[in-house]
């Protein structure tokens, strides 16, 4: 698919993943991030939910955003692992296609979307 061809991304997700012993680590990110960034933080999930392998908590931002969010979160997350996304209208794609990892890749279980 060329770059014509791609669908517009209206949007990111990044999902903070965690382990029971990382939470406030988390949380501590998750609200540095909204004060800087001014984004919506999700629910705070102890356990997988959705495709998500561990606990995860989104955030939700605008591509203008995601870019700044991104050089940030390079230096910022410490040791936990941020899965973020592209929001095209596809969620199989954005979650397979318009992803980037920092930290590393963890496997997402993509049968729920079919």
């Amino acid at each position: 698919m060329s770059a014509t061809d791609a669908p517009a991304i209206r949007g990111f997700h990044a999902h903070i993943y965690f382990d029971p012993g990382e939470v406030a680590l988390a949380q501590d990110f998750a609200a540095r991030a909204q004060t800087r960034f001014k984004i919506a933080v999700g629910h705070f999930h102890l356990a997988p939910i959705g495709p998500h392998p561990r606990g995860s908590c989104q955030l939700s931002m605008s591509p203008a955003t995601f870019a700044e969010f991104a050089l940030w979160a390079l230096h910022e997350r410490g040791e936990l692992t941020i899965f973020a996304h592209g929001l095209s209208g596809d969620d199989r794609a954005d979650h397979t296609s318009y992803v980037v990892w920092f930290g590393p890749s963890e496997p997402l279980d993509l049968t729920i979307f079919g």
